[in-house]
């Protein structure tokens, strides 16, 4: 007899875009005639960098000929483009990172939801709340999350509520906790801490040995020059954080797959009986084992980002995608809602219209506008009564959708 593992039962029944997409199926079916803008799931539009179509197609000429075909590569990354993030993105500003600290991966989801497999069961996990989905659900498989309550929340994570109330800024836990997960840019809400909110959080991680969980994912988009774009702009925050980071939002890499985590050599945690343990190493043996690589000619793809041509056109994709959040933000402030995020991110975080909760709000976009975004509950229990639109969609279809903004009628 094969068991399972049954924590995979407490899951609810379906993941929350699969819910969305669902409802947009249906409303479709019954309405094949509507032009339905897609602004809930945060996928790209724009095409990859011209320099990496350039890289792929170069490496994919390599592929063919023996004498520079590649088999297997390192599972950590090729030198070439390992060295090639810490020289631009940490020694660039002034972070001592060094590349034997960065590996290579195929998302940052994959890596904020399998660096568990090193942490232990029992660890205390704190969550800012709305989260992205994949922090909980993760932890919830592995058994840390406990059993989900009426109210919404896993009676064995620890929730940080972040809402307009409270300006989005998490506060410290009051309970112990041994572990927290920390996205700014945040998603879903958009917003950021700045330097000084993020060196409240290290100091208090140093103090109580806590690991920090640190989702860089959308770091390119900042604009303000007192937030922070890597952790480790904090002093200290080696000793505590791990770093995750991708080339999905940044360069279009959604389809191609390529991400790294930082994992600090200092970077500690501890066996039951109080033993300290390298991070890094563990990360490594897991990472060997579990994962073969992300393929060359992708690493090479994403090499071709630092090159001064990648960069200029990385960059115009992001102004792109910035400029439609500032339409959409704009938009629905002209209609008297409460708007927040769109700056330093691609998200939009709507307080939704006399009292509707967020799938009523969800559910009348789409049938009254044919408008889809993302109901915020979905994020969470302190989601509930916000809506998440992205900027991710074409110029054209961000514009029509700012103007039927303008038939809101509730």
């Amino acid at each position: 007899m094969a068991f399972i593992n049954e924590n995979y039962l407490k899951l609810p029944g379906s993941y929350l875009f699969s819910d969305i997409a669902r409802k947009v199926i249906e409303f479709k079916t019954a309405h094949p005639d509507a032009n339905i803008i897609r602004l809930g799931i945060g996928d790209v539009t724009k095409p990859l960098p011209a320099a990496s179509i350039e890289a792929l197609h170069k490496a994919v000429d390599e592929m063919a000929a023996a004498e520079t075909f590649r088999g297997y590569g390192p599972e950590q990354g090729y030198d070439f483009l390992v060295n090639t993030i810490a020289e631009n993105d940490y020694k660039a500003r002034g972070l001592d990172i060094q590349a034997d600290e960065i590996f290579v991966s195929d998302g940052a989801k994959s890596d904020t939801g399998n660096i568990g497999d090193i942490l232990g069961v029992n660890n205390l996990v704190a969550i800012t709340d709305p989260v992205y989905p994949v922090y909980i659900d993760t932890n919830v498989m592995a058994g840390r999350a406990g059993n989900l309550q009426a109210d919404g929340k896993w009676d064995r994570l620890t929730y940080l509520p972040c809402t307009a109330e409270n300006n989005f800024i998490p506060e410290l836990p009051k309970q112990k906790i041994d572990i927290v997960y920390l996205c700014f840019p945040n998603n879903p809400t958009g917003t950021t801490l700045t330097k000084a909110q993020l060196k409240v959080w290290v100091d208090y991680a140093i103090e109580n040995k806590v690991l920090i969980l640190f989702d860089s994912a959308y770091e390119a988009f900042i604009t303000e020059d007192d937030v922070p774009h890597s952790i480790y702009e904090i002093e200290g925050a080696k000793q505590v954080a791990i770093e995750f980071r991708s080339f999905s939002k940044t360069a279009g890499f959604t389809g191609t797959r390529c991400a790294y985590t930082v994992i600090p050599k200092e970077l500690l945690a501890y066996t039951e009986s109080g033993e300290a343990v390298a991070l890094n190493k563990l990360w490594n043996r897991r990472h060997t084992t579990k994962f073969n690589g992300v393929p060359y000619v992708i690493q090479r793809a994403a090499e071709a980002c630092y090159s001064e041509a990648g960069k200029q056109q990385v960059r115009s994709a992001i102004e792109y995608y910035l400029s439609n959040a500032s339409i959409i933000r704009n938009g629905l402030l002209e209609q008297g809602l409460s708007v927040f995020g769109g700056v330093n991110s691609p998200y939009i975080w709507v307080k939704t219209p006399k009292g509707l909760n967020s799938w009523g709000f969800f559910d009348y976009l789409l049938n009254e506008l044919n408008i889809v975004g993302t109901p915020g509950v979905g994020f969470g229990p302190s989601g509930e009564g916000y809506l998440r639109l992205t900027a991710f969609g074409t110029l054209e279809n961000t514009k029509e959708a700012v103007s039927r903004f303008k038939n809101i009628s509730l």
